[in-house]
C-alpha cells in the first residue's frame, strides 16, 4: 500500500497543548507538527508519559527562543500515594515498599512546610538527564544505579488541596509552583519518607509554565476534529514567546544592520530581556514596524543581537499572519 507522502510548509509560532496522558512530549510533538505539516519543530522542555497538561510546542522561527520556558517557573498539581514506594517513584514502576500511614494532618503540614523554599533534591534514575553523555534511565533499564549530585531547586508555593489519612489508598493532592529543573516525582518520593511511611506519585498535571497555563491549551483530541485552516488558528505569534521583553523599534537601515548582526548604538538602559522589531528591509507591508527581528540586550548604550530571526523567516511570517 502507498503512503501518502505529506508536502510540508513554513508555519512560525506557538501551539499550547494540553499533553495528554501516556504520549511522551516529543511523541506529542510529532503528531502536532504532522497535524501542521510544519517543517520545523520543538518543545520547551519534557513532560512525563504519565504527566499531562501545558506543553507549549514551537514551530520554525520560534524554535530560536524555546530555551527562554526551559528556564520558567511551573505549576503542578499531583497526587502522592502514600504508604506503598516504586521503583520510578510514579505509577509506572513496581511497589518495592510498603509501610503503614501514621502520620496526622499537623505532621503533613508540618512536613510540607520543610520543602519550602530552596531545596536540595537528587534526580530520580529514571530521568533524561546525562551522565557521560548517557540518560540516566538507560542505566536504569539496565539494572544500575549511578551516583548524582543533588541539584539545588526552588519550591515557591506547596500548597495541601485534599488530604485523605485514613482508608485503602490514603494520598496527598498538592499545588506545586517551582523552579526549573525540580523533579515532582522526587519531591513526592522525598515528602512520602519525611513523613516515614513512603510514596509515589499516581497523577501529575502540569497547570502553568511561565506565562501560559493549561486553560489557554488545546488537546490533540480537538486538533484532530478540525479542519486544517481551524488547526493553523492555534499557532500563536512568535513575539507571545518574548512576553515580559523589553520593546525596541528600529528604523530600516538599523533594522537590516540588526539583521546583519551588526551591534547599534541608542540611548537605551541596560537590559537583559530585549524584543527588537522593525521593517524587513526593502518591504513595503504595511506590517512592517510590528515585525520581530530578534532578541537582544542592551548595555552601554548598544543594542547586542541575540537570536535573529532570518530575512525569509520575516517574509514567510507577513506572508501567512492575518
Amino acid at each position: 500500500m502507498q503512503r501518502t507522502r505529506v508536502v510540508r510548509r513554513p508555519v512560525h509560532g506557538v501551539v499550547l497543548l494540553d499533553k495528554p496522558l501516556g504520549l511522551s512530549s516529543n511523541q506529542a510533538l510529532q503528531k502536532v507538527k504532522w497535524l501542521l505539516r510544519a517543517e520545523k519543530a520543538g518543545h520547551t522542555g519534557t513532560l512525563d508519559p504519565l504527566a499531562t497538561g501545558v506543553l507549549p510546542l514551537c514551530f520554525g522561527a520560534a524554535t530560536k527562543f524555546s530555551q527562554l520556558h526551559l528556564d520558567a517557573d511551573k505549576s503542578y498539581e499531583t497526587v502522592v500515594r502514600l504508604g506503598i514506594k516504586t521503583t520510578t517513584a510514579d505509577a509506572e514502576g513496581d511497589a518495592i515498599e510498603t509501610r503503614p500511614v501514621t502520620c496526622t494532618p499537623g505532621q503533613v503540614v508540618e512536613v510540607l512546610d520543610r520543602f519550602m523554599g530552596e531545596i536540595e533534591q537528587i534526580p530520580p534514575m529514571h530521568s533524561a538527564l546525562k551522565k557521560d553523555g548517557k540518560p540516566l534511565y538507560e542505566y536504569a533499564r539496565e539494572g544500575e544505579t549511578v551516583e548524582r549530585a543533588a541539584r539545588r531547586v526552588t519550591i515557591h508555593d506547596l500548597d495541601i488541596l485534599d488530604m485523605q489519612l485514613d482508608g485503602d489508598a490514603p494520598s496527598l493532592r498538592l499545588h506545586v509552583r517551582c523552579s526549573k529543573g525540580t523533579y515532582i516525582r522526587t519531591l513526592g518520593e522525598d515528602i512520602g519518607e519525611a513523613l516515614g511511611c513512603g510514596g509515589h506519585l499516581i497523577l501529575l498535571r502540569r497547570v502553568a509554565t511561565g506565562p501560559f497555563n493549561a486553560e489557554q491549551c488545546v488537546t490533540l483530541e480537538a486538533l484532530e476534529a478540525e479542519t486544517e485552516s481551524q488547526r493553523l488558528a492555534h499557532v500563536l505569534p512568535v513575539p507571545i514567546l518574548l512576553q515580559g521583553h523589553t520593546r525596541v523599534t528600529l528604523d530600516e537601515e538599523n533594522a537590516a544592520r540588526f539583521l546583519s548582526g551588526v551591534r547599534r548604538r541608542g540611548d537605551w538602559a541596560n537590559d537583559e530581556h530585549v524584543a527588537v522589531f522593525g521593517p524587513l528591509p526593502h518591504s513595503d507591508t504595511e506590517k512592517k514596524d510590528t515585525t520581530l527581528l530578534g532578541s537582544a540586550h542592551t548595555a552601554g548604550g548598544e543594542l547586542i543581537p541575540g537570536r535573529l530571526l532570518s530575512p525569509i523567516e520575516i517574509q514567510q511570517i507577513l506572508e501567512t499572519s492575518p
